[in-house]
């Protein structure tokens, strides 16, 4: 336990010490918030389906966590670079320690930047439900983790910056406009529909709207289930392959 509470932690000082990421981890949110928010709210509303705003807040949230958790993968390769992930690796720990510790670690920054983008997103209109804030944490929870593993699984295969990048291109945005987060998910054509419910960030934000605004798709049970499952895999996969790391 001592060595994932450390790890854990150096994740978190890292993070808290770096404020230029702290400011630039709010970019992209606030962009799809104010930009698409308050752009396509009189049209969402002409169509009968309420304020965008509401809608849009859960999506901007999810993606905040998205973003975060998967892109810790590099801070894997960085470490790697540099000789500390070397350090790590030779010390008579368990492996599965070490990933457990720094997946815990990335999950909960990301958790933080959730937690900071709804401020935000309620300073800018969006009206949550105050008594499923502890539903929508145990969301954010399972997002953070399930997306943090994934990015240290791939950035165990991989051993330079470049190659990340282009992965997390051709993965992490096919993620995010499939989930729904910006559009609802009901009368889509099947081929996307189809896409939408294999793509996990789906669950997470369906998750994060049924408590916070009472809509959902797949229903808060399911999203659960999904994201409870999913989180155990992608950590068995994630420790699996950075058992195999080689220096």
């Amino acid at each position: 336990m001592t060595t994932i509470y450390i790890l854990w932690l150096r994740q978190l000082k890292r993070y808290v010490r770096s404020r230029t990421r702290i400011v630039a981890s709010l970019g992209q949110p606030l962009l799809y918030l104010l930009g698409l928010g308050f752009g396509f709210s009189p049209v969402f509303e002409k169509a009968g389906q309420g304020s965008y705003i509401q809608f849009l807040a859960p999506g901007v949230i999810a993606m905040t966590v998205l973003f975060s958790s998967i892109f810790s993968g590099i801070e894997l390769i960085f470490d790697r670079q540099f000789g500390f992930l070397k350090e790590m690796l030779v010390a008579p720990v368990p492996r599965l320690l070490i990933m457990v510790g720094r997946t815990l670690g990335g999950a909960t920054v990301s958790i933080i930047q959730g937690l900071m983008v709804t401020v935000v997103c309620v300073i800018a209109g969006f009206r949550p439900s105050l008594s499923s804030l502890p539903a929508a944490l145990l969301f954010l929870a399972l997002i953070a983790i399930v997306f943090t593993a994934m990015g240290t699984a791939i950035a165990s295969v991989l051993s330079d910056f470049q190659g990340f990048q282009l992965v997390m291109n051709f993965l992490v945005m096919p993620i995010f406009f499939l989930s729904g987060a910006l559009f609802p998910l009901k009368n889509l054509p099947k081929a996307m529909e189809i896409l939408a419910t294999l793509d996990p960030l789906s669950y997470g934000v369906d998750g994060l709207r049924s408590v916070l605004i009472g809509a959902s798709h797949f229903g808060v049970a399911t999203d659960f289930a999904v994201l409870s499952v999913l989180s155990v895999v992608f950590m068995a996969i994630g420790a699996k392959l950075f058992s195999r790391i080689q220096l």
